[in-house]
């Protein structure tokens, strides 16, 4: 489907996932309503205004999280919003602060103007796959995660995963007020996101996976890999999609960090990366997340190789 003649607006337009979300609406046709706490900051948007057809269709606005109203005047004349912004935050003394309050307000105020524009069709939001696996269910090889799953409240905060909390908050309020309010929800799971920045500065997904690669033993983790490209493109495909609904996991491959290490070793021998596991205890076993749904919307996951090498590319490039 093209965008040509269609208006959507994306919130943290300069984010990660974001950026590129803003990049594949502007390449299809669409014109973009791109929303961020300082539009005239070049660091948040430079990157945006140099994007193929952004002269001619990206509109940056500033637009506050947690002002209720403050999203009216945007989301006013568009077709769809896509609502990728929330704090990402790992560690925080105020969780409620500095989590729970922005990300359920934000929430709730940008589908709150949402639901003032008749001409809005669909609403696609960012969630995360930390809303929908942080539980007790065990994890071994025959499990298989898919969407039916949901994080538990009371697990996360046992077990401080602060951020899990305020998506799970933040995605309890969304579908409420969606279905209290007649609009059109699809919402997106990503996992760990990793792959190629338009934007400057690193954001904490890339920035972890680094700090580890730098480290002298690697975590004895599993990460639930998912190409950048894919997660902003299954965003699009959820919008186009009429037969789009409910929930999406989006993650191409869970992978042991050694496998990951494994990869770049392969890819860049003369790379010194760590050798030594962090702890001396068995791998952690792997489990399965489920790609039906989201290859039943049309998406095709880029190998976990290719990703891990256009990253690399990608930072080599922005050193020089």
């Amino acid at each position: 489907m093209s965008g040509e003649g269609r208006v959507v607006c994306v919130t943290g337009g300069a984010g990660y996932i974001a950026s590129w979300l803003v990049k594949l609406l502007l390449l299809r046709g669409y014109t973009v309503k791109a929303t961020g706490r300082d539009p005239k900051d070049p660091k948040k948007t430079e990157h945006l205004l140099a994007l193929d057809g952004a002269k001619e269709r990206l509109h940056l606005f500033k637009a506050n999280l947690v002002e209720e109203g403050s999203f009216d005047g945007i989301i006013d004349g568009c077709d769809g919003v896509f609502h990728t912004a929330s704090p990402a935050i790992l560690s925080t003394n105020n969780p409620e602060a500095d989590l729970f309050e922005p990300a359920v307000k934000g929430t709730l105020n940008v589908l709150k103007s949402c639901a003032k524009v008749p001409s809005i069709k669909r609403v696609v939001i960012t969630s995360s796959m930390t809303t929908v696996m942080f539980n007790a269910k065990p994890l071994s090889p025959d499990v298989i995660v898919d969407e039916t799953w949901f994080s538990d409240r009371a697990f996360c905060e046992e077990k401080k995963i602060w951020y899990a909390v305020s998506k799970t908050l933040a995605e309890d309020a969304a579908w409420k007020f969606a279905k209290e309010n007649g609009i059109d929800l699809v919402t997106i799971h990503p996992g760990w996101v990793i792959g190629p920045l338009l934007q400057p500065t690193l954001n904490i997904s890339v920035e972890m996976i680094l700090n580890h690669i730098k480290g002298q033993t690697f975590p004895n983790e599993l990460f639930r890999f998912v190409d950048v490209r894919d997660v902003a493109y299954a965003h699009i495909l959820a919008f186009e999609r009429s037969s789009a609904s409910g929930r999406y996991c989006i993650v191409g491959q869970v992978a042991h960090f050694s496998e990951f290490l494994k990869i770049l070793h392969e890819q860049y021998p003369t790379l010194q990366l760590p050798q030594k596991c962090a702890d001396d205890r068995p791998f952690v076993q792997k489990f399965q997340v489920s790609k039906e749904k989201a290859k039943a919307l049309g998406l095709n996951f880029t190998p976990l190789e290719v990703t891990i090498k256009d990253a690399v590319e990608n930072f080599i490039k922005r050193e020089r």
